[in-house]
């Protein structure tokens, strides 16, 4: 590890809020590197995202997390469970909402963050700032400041990054004094395998509606160096139905060879190397709601 100079800061910030208010896009615009999947559907996060942001003097290790909702299945409690346990985790915890929302929080959001009341600093980020008439805004800070909770209260625009600097600056304040738990030339520790699993699941979120993005995982089955450096991966895409895989796969297998050739490109510019990308879609009935699968998958954490 290299050197780090005295006084430095590093710890772990939580990001936590309810799906679609810019977890992602956040985490992402930090980083300034894509390291989590952005669609325009709600709940695309199902695992707790690690990205690391390395600068001359802190080390912030950002935990982007599950939208938190009612839960409808298995899986839906076993993404719930990721979120509590990253805020367990959490220096920091970052409560991200957007300002179209008002200045109250979701029930759900509200009681999770409840539980870490005066335990850790908590940060209210008012994201999406740029969709509204500024003067507008300051009502709806001044209402989360009254009511007391938050140690900070930041507006951003993820998506513009709008006062990024600002976050990051009052972050870095609250971090506790510690050498950096990851080398600082690195901004994730999950393997290439796990970011191509979710590069493909971004395409099917992008490339498809109603129900089949909700009802597929990806399962990375070989994930290998091949000659000059090049990736070869194969991949199965799990779907509930043969409705649904007949869906996936499309007349000819179009549409399987569109989802394949976006994720391939995403993959190839994250990893920054060649990938050969075979896909297969399988029927798994009820995944969603089988602990067996979702543990295979990597949807059920291990607290050990």
């Amino acid at each position: 590890m290299e050197p780090t100079p005295k006084k430095f800061k590093a710890g772990y910030v939580a990001i936590v809020g309810e799906p679609n208010v810019g977890k992602s896009t956040l985490l992402n615009s930090l980083l300034h590197q894509k390291v989590s999947i952005v669609t325009r559907k709600p709940q695309s996060t199902r695992q707790r995202v690690l990205g690391i942001l390395s600068t001359d003097e802190a080390q912030i290790i950002l935990l982007d997390t599950p939208g938190v909702m009612k839960p409808h299945y298995l899986l839906h409690e076993k993404m719930i469970r990721h979120a509590e346990s990253a805020l367990e985790d959490a220096d920091i915890i970052l409560v991200l909402t957007e300002i179209n929302r008002g200045s109250s929080l979701p029930g759900l959001v509200s009681a999770m963050v409840q539980k870490h009341l005066r335990s850790k600093p908590l940060f209210l980020v008012i994201n999406k700032v740029d969709t509204v008439y500024k003067p507008t805004l300051l009502p709806v800070i001044d209402s989360f400041i009254k009511q007391g909770i938050f140690t900070e209260v930041i507006p951003i625009s993820a998506l513009k990054e709008e006062n990024l600097d600002d976050l990051l600056r009052t972050m870095v304040s609250y971090l506790p004094d510690h050498e950096p738990y990851y080398p600082l030339d690195i901004v994730s520790e999950q393997p290439e395998r796990f970011f191509a699993a979710e590069f493909i699941r971004e395409q099917i979120f992008e490339q498809f509606k109603d129900e089949i993005p909700y009802s597929t995982a990806v399962e990375i089955l070989e994930y290998k160096e091949r000659e000059k450096g090049a990736a070869y991966i194969n991949a199965d895409i799990i779907v509930e139905r043969d409705s649904q895989k007949a869906i996936l796969i499309g007349k000819d297998g179009a549409a399987l060879k569109k989802v394949g050739q976006a994720a391939r490109e995403t993959i190839e510019e994250f990893i920054q190397r060649k990938v050969f990308l075979e896909l297969f879609v399988k029927v798994r009935e009820k995944w969603r709601e089988k602990e067996t699968v979702l543990t295979r998958l990597g949807y059920v954490e291990d607290r050990r």
